[in-house]
């Protein structure tokens, strides 16, 4: 089965060499047994094939006529094709068919006699321009051709007794073979029932022909001979035909085998293999939801042709079991299909739901999708299929369903239901904007192993320019239980930390570069043997940039609930390689600063006032210390607040109370308001221009808390 050829119109991995999955071998040895008593009781006969649509008959067809065509002796089948379908009208058909005829003798000596009177019969029924177009006479040709018919004996009656004289001689039998009746006009479909039962009713020659019973009969319905009455429509029929060969039942069994023999050469043929978990999830998937769509071999065949058309670079990108499940929705319900894309943020469950749908329940959102899904052509009887389907693949649908999920699980096995690899399922490929798995784990390997290489470079640019991404991406790693390089990623993370790029995501843009990074980082350093966390901490804050990521992710350690809230150091961690990772940061954080202690306030970089609130992460008092020395020489308390707090911070409180709690750890509030005091106690006076006005607003906002914080006291 490797070798399976899905990307052809032919009967499904129909073969010489190829195994009999269908059951047909035996069966087409029973229609050419069963030809040859007809042969032995009839002259002459009309066989039909009967079965569903993609039930097999071509595949039956093709082993009949395979079979006896490789059967030489002296009173063997020929055998002629006939595809009725490039053939509008009963001269073209009839001149065709007897030019079959004619080509399926073989040509030498002892045939000679009976190809010429078959070809003479043809064109002796036919117009003479059907006989020009089917020969391609010229001028001087289609004059000659005229006066043969004019001087010979070019009767019909006299053409056809030649050629059945001709054909009685030969002795060989003919067997005309026509398949997909059911697929013509039901004017075309007369035209071949006259052909076969009255113009081509000639000895030793014999009919093969195959359809699908009740489209055929619709067919007939249709036509002005029979009417709108199936029971005419069946009393015609059995007219033509002498001799029905109804094609074996498709059993469940032999549909289940097929199917899992055509899984087994695409996973083949793209060198895959299912782990234990997948192929417990796609048993469960087909016999719950796409055993009873993949009924025909013709519906077994299209889907898994169009899954090994599609997988390509795919492979080792994305969840099998999900691919195969996309790519039957696609097949199956085109669109239906479409809709995944369309709601694609509600699918992944990145979209902020409409205030009328936040109080949705579960039944709800159930019939919002059958509406959808039915508005998209998808049959009542497979609507609870499709929507099983969808729940297999998407976190909310399935909770809708009453069924629970981890959408970390999702994004572990690259499933569609992440948002991350998403739009891998929909364009075939990976996207310009994602890093393929294997660049991924090569780049990490690279990382490991201290040897530089671009699939590292294009890592660490992607973390800088699609950090939220990234890092989810190897945080998915990271719970997968998958070693990772936490050290290298850590210090190569670092200096680029102040230059990431990516834009806010989620719920209003709250999930930022810097805090997925921050999580990241955290993460990663929880991975590491404590003993070894200060010296990479160290290497870390080597830059700036690398100082606050060093610094925030030991205060995410560190911190009691891991909130946001930047003071909340444990008191009670008295672990030593907390307070040597503490010493080291603070060391390189005040090396950094040093420059900026003989420039005035207001010309500190974002870089260095980034730092001045990291500091506070791993030595306050130092921290403090620094900053009152600052205000003793030369800078001004207000001036450094209004550098710590930029106007950009609206709808944000100036103040709030974590402002206030970090306001204190950085340089002390009791010696803030001492040194401010005279401006705190002052009436408020109206600001000048935007500067003072800032500074008005935080003044005012000190003043409040101070007094409040008086009342309490008192």
């Amino acid at each position: 089965m490797a070798g399976a050829r899905f990307f052809n119109d032919e009967p499904f991995l129909d073969h010489a060499e190829g195994p009999d999955l269908l059951g047909h071998r035996q069966y087409a040895q029973h229609v050419i047994s069963l030809l040859d008593r007809v042969r032995a009781q009839t002259e002459t006969g009309v066989l039909a094939m009967i079965g569903p649509w993609g039930s097999g008959k071509s595949s039956v067809l093709g082993r009949v006529t395979r079979r006896l065509r490789e059967t030489v002796n002296d009173d063997g089948w020929l055998v002629a094709e006939l595809n009725p379908w490039l053939y509008s009208d009963l001269e073209s058909l009839t001149l065709a068919l007897f030019s079959e005829i004619r080509e399926a003798l073989p040509n030498d000596g002892r045939w000679s006699d009976a190809r010429e009177k078959i070809g003479g019969f043809g064109k002796a029924i036919s117009p003479l321009g059907k006989v020009t177009a089917l020969f391609g006479l010229d001028s001087e040709g289609l004059i000659q051709e005229v006066s043969n018919r004019i001087s010979g004996d070019t009767s019909a009656s006299a053409a056809k007794h030649k050629a059945e004289e001709a054909l009685r001689k030969a002795g060989h039998p003919v067997l005309v073979v026509m398949d997909d009746l059911d697929r013509l006009t039901p004017e075309e479909l007369l035209v071949v029932f006259k052909l076969v039962r009255l113009v081509g009713h000639l000895p030793n020659v014999y009919y093969l022909i195959s359809f699908d019973e009740q489209t055929l009969l619709d067919v007939l319905e249709r036509s002005k001979l029979v009417g709108n009455s199936e029971p005419r429509a069946r009393d015609f029929l059995e007219k033509i035909i002498q001799v029905r060969l109804d094609l074996p039942a498709f059993r469940e069994r032999d549909a289940d085998i097929l199917v899992d023999r055509s899984l087994g050469a695409v996973l083949a043929s793209h060198s895959l293999t299912l782990t234990l978990s997948e192929q417990e999830r796609l048993s469960e998937v087909y016999y719950r939801h796409l055993q009873a769509r993949l009924r025909t071999p013709r519906a077994i065949k299209r889907f898994f042709g169009q899954v090994d058309a599609t997988l390509g670079q795919l492979t080792g990108n994305v969840d099998i079991v999900d691919f195969l499940i996309v790519t039957f929705l696609r097949t199956s319900e085109p669109r239906a299909y479409r809709l995944l894309w369309q709601h694609r943020a509600e699918l992944t469950g990145t979209s902020m739901a409409l205030p009328s749908r936040r109080d949705e329940r579960p039944e709800q959102r159930i019939d919002r999708w059958r509406t959808r899904l039915r508005d998209a052509g998808v049959a009542e009887q497979h609507l609870d299929g499709v929507i099983g389907l969808m729940g297999v693949l998407f976190t909310p649908v399935r909770q809708a369903l009453g069924h629970g999920i981890n959408l970390q699980a999702i994004a572990q096995r690259r499933g569609i239901g992440s948002i991350d690899y998403f739009d891998r399922y929909m364009v075939f490929g990976i996207p310009d904007d994602d890093l393929p798995e294997r660049i991924f784990d090569t780049a990490l390997q690279q990382l490991a192993d201290g040897t530089p290489g671009t699939e590292a470079d294009e890592l660490l640019l992607r973390l800088r320019d699609d950090t939220q991404r990234i890092t989810r991406r190897i945080g998915y790693k990271r719970a997968a239980g998958t070693p990772l390089p936490a050290a290298a990623l850590l210090k190569a993370a670092a200096p680029h930390y102040g230059h990431l790029t990516a834009a806010p995501q989620g719920a209003l843009g709250l999930i930022t570069a810097d805090r997925a990074m921050d999580v990241l980082a955290r993460d990663l350093l929880t991975d590491l043997a404590e003993p070894d966390r200060p010296s990479i901490l160290k290497t870390m804050a080597e830059t700036p940039d690398g100082a606050v990521l060093a610094a925030r992710a030991l205060q995410r350690v560190t911190s009691r609930n891991d909130s946001d809230s930047p003071d909340r150091t444990q008191a009670s961690a008295t672990l030593d390689w907390i307070g040597e990772a503490c010493s080291l940061i603070s060391q390189e954080i005040a090396r950094h600063l040093a420059p900026s202690a003989s420039r005035p306030v207001d010309e500190l970089t974002e870089s260095e006032i980034t730092l001045l609130w990291a500091w506070r992460h791993t030595a306050s008092e130092a921290t403090r210390a620094w900053i009152n020395q600052r205000l003793d020489e030369a800078w001004t308390p207000l001036g450094l607040l209004a550098v710590l707090l930029p106007p950009d911070r609206a709808p944000f409180p100036v103040i709030g109370n974590d402002t206030l709690q970090s306001l204190d750890a950085l340089i002390g509030l009791e010696a803030l308001y001492s040194r401010l005091r005279p401006h705190l106690d002052a009436p408020a006076a109206t600001p000048d221009s935007s500067q003072d006005e800032h500074q008005a607003r935080i003044l005012q906002a000190l003043r409040e808390h101070r007094d409040a914080d008086t009342a309490t006291s008192s």
